[in-house]
């Protein structure tokens, strides 16, 4: 068979799992940011070719997924199943570059495992049918560090852009591009044409961001963002502590979450063994260059997380996963080969396993299957509150206030009306008259687990507070005490609830 078909059917068979393994949820409708931004600005763009949305706030995301969305959508329609399936072809095709990178340093068995991990990562397993931008960003990486790999300069180029086109933070990739060139330099690169053909390459990607920052401006005033996505975003962000422990975070997610430790305990045992038997393979060439690609963006990354961005979600660090699970699982697979195997195994085994438990702290929904008990949930109190006679106004936050006014969201199917509040706080609900409102659409907002670790220790819970705006949600009690509130429906799942109450 020749290699290019083989390589084709090999591509098919990763789609078809990855759709048959995430076929229950491939019919759920639109979760948090998704309908928040993502879905709402590629709809913009598929009906009206807008590449700024006007149907929801812009906040200056470079419009790479909603033109690939948009597309998609024009052909097959804007269905949720359409858009989940779309959204699977990118991680099918992320899980496929990270195993064409791995063969080219390693051998298939562990060029496999590193596949495997990342494919089974609870985050990446979530992320995997969700309209987001970090996994396609993950996608643009890998194929940037194999160009680089092969010194496929104007193949990186176009990576790379459309890299930062995903999303503006992946220009970081081009320090460390610019590093590697100069480390390469005294090998290939020092002379005459090619220097110059290296050089124009990797400004490709900064002409290109540059020209959406431009055209972003004139269209909104505003280089990137908008006034209250700035000042959330990098305004607020920019503190000497606020930036140590957003690194420590960082850090955390990266190499501990998620039993990602197991591996990265692993990944220890393997370097002192293979030092102690002077592995040749650590000595490579390729190995090298690879090691100083995945460490320089691993580091960029870390740095630019922890320095921007008001919202600390795992998800940001994507783009540089595959690469740490591909640099932890050559690690591991210097040590004997069945410890190899067991170590690698039961990382694995245990990553599904995180699938469907929650850590004892507060973390996001969409970091793992959570996310589809959150939907279900919601589905069922839309369905509910879609049943009441009349037109109750119901009082909740978002995203609850927008799954029930926006019928595109899979929830309604048709608007209902709707009170909105910031969040469930008891600063939220100060200010909240009770004639306002005929309805309370209550829901656990954030995981806050029975025996919450993060209450255990104060001086912890005071540092999320201060630097992280995280705020304990209010009891059901005091909402029903101080509105007078009789209950009308309840929906449990999974430590998730939603509760609906009449005034």
């Amino acid at each position: 068979m020749p290699k290019r078909l083989s390589s084709l059917l090999a591509f098919a068979l990763v789609v078809v799992a990855m759709v048959a393994a995430h076929f229950p949820f491939l019919r759920l409708p639109y979760f948090w940011d998704e309908a928040g931004y993502y879905v709402p600005a590629a709809l913009d763009f598929s009906r009206c070719w807008q590449l700024i949305p006007t149907h929801t706030l812009p906040v200056g995301h470079t419009p790479l997924v909603m033109i690939y969305l948009g597309l998609v959508w024009r052909l097959l329609g804007d269905a949720p199943f359409v858009t989940r399936v779309a959204m699977s072809l990118v991680a099918a095709a992320t899980l496929v570059t990270l195993y064409v990178v791995a063969r080219r340093l390693v051998d298939r068995e562990t060029a496999f495992w590193s596949a495997l991990l990342l494919a089974l990562s609870p985050m990446f397993f979530a992320q995997s049918t969700l309209v987001h931008l970090d996994l396609p960003v993950a996608l643009f990486t890998m194929l940037a560090v194999l160009f680089l790999l092969r010194d496929q300069w104007w193949l990186f180029a176009l990576a790379a852009l459309a890299a930062v086109l995903t999303k503006e933070t992946a220009v970081v990739i081009l320090p460390v591009a610019w590093l590697y060139s100069l480390r390469r330099g005294a090998e290939q690169v020092t002379h005459g044409k090619k220097w110059l053909h290296t050089a124009a390459a990797l400004a490709l990607p900064v002409m290109g961001l540059a020209a959406w920052a431009f055209y972003y401006r004139s269209m909104t005033g505003y280089w990137t963002g908008n006034r209250g996505y700035l000042a959330y975003n990098l305004y607020t962000t920019l503190s000497p502590a606020r930036a140590f422990w957003s690194l420590l975070r960082r850090a955390y997610e990266l190499f501990f979450s998620g039993f990602n430790w197991l591996l990265a305990g692993a990944a220890v045992a393997g370097i002192w063994w293979g030092r102690r038997h002077s592995f040749h393979a650590l000595q490579s060439s390729k190995w090298r260059s690879l090691r100083f690609l995945a460490g320089g963006l691993i580091i960029v990354y870390l740095l630019l997380l922890s320095i921007v961005g008001g919202a600390i979600l795992p998800r940001y660090l994507l783009p540089v996963i595959p690469l740490f699970y591909l640099v932890a699982a050559t690690f591991v697979s210097h040590l004997p080969r069945l410890l190899a195997r067991l170590a690698l195994g039961a990382t694995a085994a245990c990553f599904v396993w995180a699938w469907f438990i929650n850590p004892p702290c507060p973390f996001p929904y969409e970091d793992n299957l959570s996310y589809a008990h959150f939907i279900r949930l919601h589905q069922q109190a839309a369905n509910y509150l879609e049943s009441q006679p009349g037109q109750p106004r119901i009082l909740t936050a978002w995203p609850a206030s927008d799954e029930l006014t926006h019928p595109y969201l899979g929830y309604v199917s048709r608007a209902l009306e709707v009170v909105p509040i910031d969040g469930f706080a008891p600063d939220d609900i100060v200010n909240v008259r009770p004639e306002s409102f005929d309805l309370l659409y209550l829901y656990s907002r954030k995981w806050e687990p029975p025996g919450n670790w993060m209450t255990r220790f104060p001086a912890w819970l005071r540092l999320q507070e201060r630097y992280f705006d995280y705020r304990p949600q209010a009891s059901f009690e005091d909402f029903a005490a101080r509105y007078r509130l009789h209950l009308l429906a309840e929906f449990e799942s999974a430590g998730q609830w939603v509760r609906i109450y009449r005034r």
